[in-house]
């Protein structure tokens, strides 16, 4: 059972970029976007906030295509073209909620979807850089791990298996970005950010790639659009699969896809034991 994570820096653009194609041979059952900036889509395809009642499939998107076999959600914020995540699955969830915190809700960040026992949590994490670059943005981005964790935590220590997706925006190692000392300033890899990441896996939250993938150096999943980065390989890891130590005996593998184009963004993922979801 494969799951997969992607910002896909715009879900329209995406399409015209070959994002069908990727679906559709990516071999996976369930697929997380975050950047989906769903606003960008038709009035009459944009979900409503903030209950989701009007989730729908992108069925615009690929209208030339043959019919589409993906269970779709799509949580757009307020302001248009901006953040946004979406969710596709071939088996339908048993459960979707779009809910974290009022002041996170306005952005669409989060999708949490049951599937069975598991549980799927797609986040597009904030990024601490304000407008003009100034970090003023790291404490709403510390709440909003805070206020995950918090809402994962009764389901997390009673077990239930549960896999927390997408871009993290941080690095949380100087193995995980290709110029650690340039960027110990930069919001992504200042301590305060790293340190909450910390706190996640110490409180028994596992990196999944780096779980399975110790020493691996140069592995990345966001590049910088300036200065051909992405060809230099100058990278960031900075997008997760985090298993809860439910979910962490069924992880049989951890995967970064680098050769995937149509974003800044690579995607990432895990295949699982597909009993992960129960009977």
């Amino acid at each position: 059972m494969r799951v997969i994570s992607w910002n896909v820096n715009g879900l329209r653009a995406a399409a015209k970029k070959g994002f069908r194609d990727f679906l559709e041979g990516s071999g996976a059952a369930i697929v997380g976007i975050q950047e989906a900036r769903t606003e960008e889509l038709p009035e009459g395809l944009r979900p409503t906030r903030p209950d989701l009642h009007g989730y729908v499939a992108p069925d615009d998107l690929f209208v030339q295509e043959p019919a589409f076999e993906w269970h779709t959600a799509l949580a757009a914020g307020e302001r248009k073209g901006y953040s946004g995540v979406g969710l596709f699955a071939r088996p339908r969830w048993d459960t979707l909620d779009a809910s974290l915190a009022p002041e996170f809700d306005v952005e669409g960040r989060t999708l949490f979807a049951r599937f069975g026992r598991l549980t799927v949590v797609t986040g597009y994490f904030p990024n601490g850089n304000g407008q003009n670059r100034d970090n003023s943005r790291i404490p709403y981005k510390l709440d909003y791990y805070r206020a995950m964790f918090a809402k994962l935590e009764p389901a997390r220590a009673a077990g239930e298996p549960i896999l927390v997706m997408g871009d993290l925006n941080t690095a949380h190692q100087p193995i995980d970005l290709a110029r650690p000392k340039d960027n110990i300033k930069t919001s992504g890899f200042r301590p305060e950010e790293r340190e909450e990441l910390d706190r996640w896996l110490t409180s028994g939250w596992t990196d999944t790639f780096r779980a399975q993938h110790p020493g691996v150096k140069g592995q990345y999943s966001w590049w910088s659009q300036r200065f051909g980065a992405r060809a230099k390989n100058v990278g960031w890891r900075i997008d997760y699969v985090l298993a809860s130590p439910g979910a962490l005996p069924f992880v049989k593998d951890a995967f970064i896809l680098p050769d995937v184009q149509g974003s800044d963004h690579c995607p990432v993922g895990v295949d699982l034991d597909a009993s992960v979801v129960g009977p």
